[in-house]
């Protein structure tokens, strides 16, 4: 793979993906970027966005409520998104058994796997509690 060049705009969006620590999506990463560097446009984010994760500098977690997320933590983990606030939140653990009992298909080799949880965060799990 080719090397990309490390631009300060690089930095600024890496930087941001880890100050936001919230499985950004890429117009979240825009909006804080602008905030702070006004002359950096929207098409130079999500290029980099692209770029850092094809350097695996960044996880693209992928399209959770119509928006492709990212995560500075690059280690093997998976994710929950819950169902009433939307934000990710990381699930440790090891699932890495479900390759070998996916089913096989004919010609087809498995390399890898994304595994999403869905449910209710403790925040919103409480609210529901009050509203009943």
């Amino acid at each position: 793979m080719e090397k990309k060049r490390n631009t300060i705009q690089r930095q600024i969006i890496l930087e941001a993906v880890k100050e936001l620590d919230i499985h950004a999506s890429a117009e979240q990463v825009y909006e804080y970027v602008i905030q702070r560097h006004p002359n950096i446009s929207k098409a130079t984010v999500y290029r980099n966005l692209n770029q850092t994760v094809e350097s695996g500098e960044l996880l693209n977690i992928g399209d959770f409520d119509n928006a492709t997320h990212y995560d500075h933590n690059c280690h093997n983990h998976y994710h929950l998104m819950c169902e009433k606030c939307k934000r990710i939140f990381d699930v440790e653990g090891d699932y890495s058994n479900i390759i070998s009992q996916a089913p096989q298909t004919d010609g087809f080799d498995i390399t890898g796997f994304c595994l999403t949880f869905s449910g209710l965060c403790w925040d919103c799990k409480d609210s529901k509690k009050e509203v009943k």
